[in-house]
């Protein structure tokens, strides 16, 4: 008897103290959500100190609660200032922020919530700590997640650039081509990266393959002809035939842009600047001459166009 009783007393005491356990879980879900309630108020507010508490209380309370992860991350990443760099307290933060952008990127459910995570830490990596090597586990990590995604391969091609890894570099910029060789914008990449090499040809090459792939925009002619004028007139070791070359390239290009677009001022202003480096390279003064008074025409005409666009942007301002 005193065994029965024995039993259902102990049976009895589970039970109860299963209620109280039950009860005390659903306790902590609520005071976690009300402080993650209270953190996101104080994260909106610009105050990341209290937010950063706030989010710390609601994951110890539910550390289910994976949203939390990349705001009390960034809380942390916004109260460290790069200008007190070296400062224990300050660089505490800093290290609390890369340590919760990892963690953010492993724990969280959402997959944008994820990338952002990523982006962040490799911001901080790159531009805060200042050691980009580490950024190039998390960059790949990130190439894996969204192999068709251009931008992952620029920055990982930037790391290996400013590391003076340069063939690794390329090979990034040219596994952006393969995975998007229609997007105009991986182009211009490319051709910034070799024109940083000072490999002319193929900047060149790049942007016309760029202008191929949008002909109806005449900004993509333009940038061509700017990047023939620029080598024409700083480049002092080009002989008189290669720079008449570039300069009559640059000339096919400024003129390619105003078949588009007759009144693109930009356009016609670096045609006259084209035009003054050819007079300046002939040698028959009646043909500088008429280069000279082509170049003043299309300078006057750019400035009438700056002048009507003016008055626009005023009367638009004044009707307002």
């Amino acid at each position: 008897m005193r065994t029965r009783l024995g039993a259902a007393v102990l049976t009895l005491a589970l039970a109860g103290a299963a209620l109280p356990m039950a009860g005390c879980g659903q306790f902590a879900s609520l005071q976690a959500k009300m402080a993650f309630k209270d953190a996101n108020a104080a994260y909106q507010s610009g105050d990341y100190r209290k937010a950063a508490a706030k989010y710390e209380e609601a994951l110890q309370r539910d550390p289910s609660m994976s949203s939390a992860y990349f705001y009390l991350a960034n809380s942390y990443d916004n109260l460290y200032k790069p200008a007190r760099k070296g400062e224990q307290a300050n660089d505490a933060w800093l290290q609390k922020a890369v340590d919760g952008y990892r963690k953010a990127a492993q724990e969280s459910e959402d997959p944008k919530l994820k990338k952002l995570s990523l982006e962040y830490l490799v911001a901080a990596y790159r531009d805060k700590v200042g050691d980009p090597a580490q950024a190039e586990p998390v960059l790949k990590e990130m190439i894996e997640l969204e192999p068709n995604e251009p931008s992952n391969y620029f920055a990982l091609a930037k790391i290996y650039e400013d590391a003076g890894q340069y063939e690794q570099a390329e090979a990034m910029y040219m596994k952006a081509k393969d995975v998007h060789p229609n997007d105009p914008a991986v182009y211009m990449q490319i051709a910034g990266f070799y024109n940083r090499q000072g490999q002319f040809d193929k900047t060149i090459e790049a942007l016309e393959t760029r202008a191929s792939k949008e002909p109806n925009n005449p900004e993509a002619y333009y940038t061509i002809a700017t990047y023939f004028w620029d080598k024409s007139y700083r480049d002092k070791t080009l002989k008189d035939p290669q720079k008449r070359e570039y300069v009559d390239d640059g000339i096919a290009a400024t003129d390619k842009a105003l078949e588009i677009k007759p009144d693109y001022m930009e356009a016609i202003v670096y045609k006259g600047l084209l035009l003054r480096l050819s007079a300046n390279l002939e040698k028959d003064p009646k043909k500088q001459k008429a280069l000279l008074d082509e170049a003043k025409a299309l300078g006057d005409k750019a400035a009438e166009l700056r002048k009507q666009k003016s008055a626009g942007a005023g009367a638009a301002t004044a009707g307002e």
